[in-house]
């Protein structure tokens, strides 16, 4: 009894240090779009995220911070991977944007997107609510343990329904998630094109120990990941589009291998703005 108490303790405490990052990120993001005006270029979004998460500590990074304004919230003809790193374009009253960082703190990983708008925008409103049918759609399903090739499938088949595109399908392998683990602390830590690392060569290391054991960390449409939920913490991230404006969530899952339906996997944190803004539409 004493150690799985003392195990299950040491659990909590990570997944402690992995809720504190990503409330942070989030904390980063609100306070980023409360500064956000007319003018403001992708650029500059994203390094006032890059700035604001620096004072308070953080070095190292899974990847460095994206912000997208206007169409290219739906990755509109977006082609190749060089188009989703930030831009010149500009903010405008009216137009949506998403700031989306994934930051390291004390070893613990965060991937974290944030839609909103400057100002009204009625179709975007009407994407966030939406998302939340999503969020629903994916913890069900994955405490079935439905194979998440099937999942995929099923969230693409909601968003057909809701009369909405796939815009995650435009990100590298058409990832709607990917694992995220610890990283030890170094002082000094290298990039490549925006991305720590450590953190890929993590990523590598469970692809390749993935491989050999029949999973994926990556989360995808294609065959590689028609395999059940694997134990461990998955960013998550639903991305909608319609006409020219985009929207998602990006959060962290925990998926166990407990029998329990309610333990076998749950979100991390229920207090994320977009989870308060759904209760308070409510």
């Amino acid at each position: 009894m004493g150690t799985a108490t003392a195990v299950a303790r040491g659990v909590a405490t990570e997944l402690e240090g992995f809720r504190r990052v990503q409330r942070l990120a989030y904390a980063c993001a609100e306070a980023v779009a409360a500064r956000l005006e007319p003018g403001v270029t992708e650029r500059e979004a994203a390094r006032m995220q890059r700035a604001w998460l620096h004072e308070r500590g953080v070095r190292d990074w899974f990847h460095l911070p994206f912000a997208w304004f206007g169409d290219r919230t739906a990755f509109a003809g977006f082609r190749v991977p060089l188009q989703f790193f930030p831009t010149d374009r500009r903010l405008e009253p009216g137009m949506p944007f998403i700031l989306d960082m994934a930051p390291v703190h004390e070893g613990c990983t965060a991937d974290v997107g944030y839609s909103g708008a400057l100002g009204a925008n009625p179709v975007q409103s009407r994407l966030m609510a939406d998302l939340e049918a999503h969020r629903e759609l994916i913890l069900r399903e994955v405490r079935e343990r439905r194979p998440l090739r099937e999942i995929y499938r099923d969230v693409d088949r909601l968003m057909v329904r809701q009369g909405y595109a796939n815009r995650h399908r435009a990100y590298p392998f058409g990832v709607i998630a990917h694992k995220v683990d610890r990283i030890s602390a170094r002082r000094f830590s290298p990039r490549v094109f925006g991305f720590g690392t450590r953190a890929l060569k993590g990523l590598a290391s469970d692809a390749l120990h993935g491989h050999r054991e029949g999973w994926s960390p990556l989360w995808s449409p294609y065959r590689f990941s028609d395999h059940p939920p694997q134990p461990g913490l998955w960013a998550v991230e639903p991305h909608l589009g319609f006409r020219g404006t985009g929207a998602k969530f990006e959060e962290i899952l925990v998926v166990t291998d407990s029998r329990d339906p309610e333990q076998s996997a749950y979100w991390l944190d229920d207090d994320l703005p977009h989870v308060r803004r759904w209760a308070e539409e409510k």
